[in-house]
């Protein structure tokens, strides 16, 4: 127990270590042009030391919030405010993906068309049918990786309020505080260490391990090279299933992110009352005399 204590407590420490050494040696893991940097960069993007590091800014950025409370309410907005900005943008997704089916159908049943190609600045992109309906995946995917925080914010996720519905005001900010920290946090740090080396084994080779050490990685390295996933589950059809192994670890590092700002702005409305729940809460109306939706419970 007590070896496990002084763990954490000198990886917090020597988290202030990496930081320092990380922004003062930009070049030693993002410059990939030397395959031993882009060995550590995928190394240190899923290990105890970037945890530490993460976990320590967390820990940082809480204290000066405890200290100075408009701190905490500048990150809940600013996190709020990347969510929003996200889910907004990602939202053309959903249009896109309507009026591309609705061309793919016209193309291939009405006009017999087999290929579409685009040409933009000159450079033509011809694929086949069986591919842009393929990719039609990849805008649904994008909508639920990118959008979940900024449905979060917009309180459209769904909710079974067996308890929290009965409880007072105090006892739901305790509840979310708990949920945030008990279950949002470890979730995502878990998807994190899970699609992080399963995004990388589909980008370059020899295919790097979660179990394998930094210089196990460094002698790879050796031999390391791109080598981009493009195979396709049909003839022709989408080659670049990539994307998703990368909107996995996307997802998995907006939930950790909000994770915080839910956290914060219970603790808020915790010591502000319920006047804090609404403060800076940024929500888009659903049309004119519609209210901003609160969720299915």
């Amino acid at each position: 127990m007590l070896d496990g204590i002084v763990w954490v407590f000198v990886n917090i420490g020597q988290a202030f270590v990496n930081v320092v050494h990380a922004l003062t040696h930009p070049a030693s893991w993002l410059d990939w042009r030397d395959k031993e940097n882009l060995a550590r960069f995928i190394y240190y993007g899923a290990s105890v030391e970037f945890f530490f590091v993460v976990f320590t800014a967390f820990l940082v950025l809480t204290a000066v919030g405890l200290w100075r409370r408009p701190v905490m309410w500048g990150a809940v907005r600013m996190l709020e405010a990347l969510a929003n900005a996200l889910g907004r943008a990602v939202a053309w997704a959903g249009l896109i993906m309507v009026l591309q089916q609705i061309m793919i159908v016209f193309l291939q049943r009405i006009f017999r068309v087999s290929t579409i190609e685009l040409a933009p600045l000159g450079q033509g992109f011809a694929r086949d049918l069986s591919w842009w309906s393929e990719e039609l995946k990849l805008y649904n995917a994008a909508i639920i990786c990118l959008a979940v925080s900024y449905t979060f914010v917009q309180g459209g996720h769904v909710r079974v309020d067996l308890i929290y519905a009965q409880v007072g005001h105090r006892a739901r900010k305790l509840i979310d505080m708990f949920g945030a920290l008990v279950f949002m946090m470890p979730m995502a740090v878990l998807i994190w260490l899970y699609a992080w080396f399963f995004m990388w084994r589909h980008l370059v080779v020899p295919n790097p391990s979660a179990s394998s050490t930094l210089e196990r990685l460094t002698m790879q390295a050796r031999a390391m090279r791109w080598n981009v996933e493009t195979t396709s589950f049909s003839p022709n059809g989408f080659d670049a299933y990539f994307l998703f192994k990368v909107l996995m670890v996307a997802f998995a590092g907006l939930v950790f992110l909000h994770a915080v700002a839910v956290f914060y702005r219970a603790y808020l409305g915790l010591v502000e009352g319920p006047e804090a729940d609404t403060r800076h809460l940024d929500r888009d109306s659903l049309g004119e005399g519609e209210e901003a939706y609160e969720g299915v419970h």
